[in-house]
Order: structure tokens, then C-alpha cells, then sequence
């Protein structure tokens, strides 16, 4: 009885430490700065794809959880609110806005082959792609 709980704490620590290795390695892909260069609008059946945009947005994740933009909101493209800084939770990937507009109150984002897609609630589907520049 006690080589198994002995075993299974064992597990359990191996367990907790890779789940904090893969989130520092989150952290630390994600943390710097990014630009627009690409966004995505779905005309609601699954065929858009992302197209290049001529765009000098920047944001920015710091290691606090904070997000700033420059160069335009987080509350694009749905409002012209002008909100440049929010919070993000790397365990949820979303961003937190405060933006009046609750399709951009919350925006998902995942990593994907080395670019920042953040993805706004739409019925369409609008996602915007960033590429990390520092």
C-alpha cells in the first residue's frame, strides 16, 4: 500500500512539473511584440482564408498579463472605441478587452506555426494573424 502511494505522488509531481514547463514555454512564445498581417472573414460556410493587410497594428503581451495596442484598438474591427490596453489569461487564451461591444469584451488567440491568431465572436468567423516582430 504505501509503494503505490508513493508511486502515485511520484506521478503526480512529474505530472505538475511538465504542465509548468509547457507553460513557461507558452509564456515566453507569446510574450513580446506582435504585428497585423493578415485577417480572416468567413462569409459563414468555412471556405475564407486569411488575406494580407496593409497594417502598422501592433500589441503587445508582457509577462503581468497585460496587453497593450498601438497603432489601433483592441476593440477593432467591431467598434471605434479606442481601448489600447487589456488583460489576457494564458490558461484560457483569451484577451479581455473592456470594450463595450461583447463580441470583443473577450477574444480567443491560440499560437499556431509560429503566428498569434487571435479569434473574435462572430457567426461568420473573423479571425485576425499577427507575426511576432520582437
Amino acid at each position: 500500500m504505501k509503494k503505490t502511494i508513493i508511486l502515485l505522488t511520484f506521478i503526480g509531481i512529474l505530472i505538475s512539473c511538465s504542465t509548468d514547463e509547457n507553460n513557461n514555454s507558452e509564456t515566453t512564445e507569446l510574450i513580446g511584440q506582435w504585428k497585423l498581417i493578415e485577417q480572416l472573414a468567413d462569409p459563414g460556410d468555412g471556405s475564407g482564408t486569411f488575406q494580407s493587410i496593409d497594417s502598422q497594428k501592433v500589441i503587445k503581451f508582457f509577462e503581468n498579463e497585460v496587453i497593450t495596442s498601438e497603432n489601433g484598438s483592441l476593440c477593432q474591427p467591431y467598434s471605434d472605441e479606442q481601448i489600447s490596453s487589456g488583460t489576457y489569461s494564458l490558461s484560457e487564451k483569451r484577451i479581455i478587452t473592456n470594450c463595450q461591444n461583447a463580441n470583443i469584451a473577450a477574444i480567443g488567440f491560440e499560437i499556431k506555426d509560429n503566428y498569434l491568431l487571435l479569434h473574435f465572436a462572430s457567426n461568420e468567423g473573423f479571425s485576425q494573424k499577427f507575426e511576432k516582430i520582437k
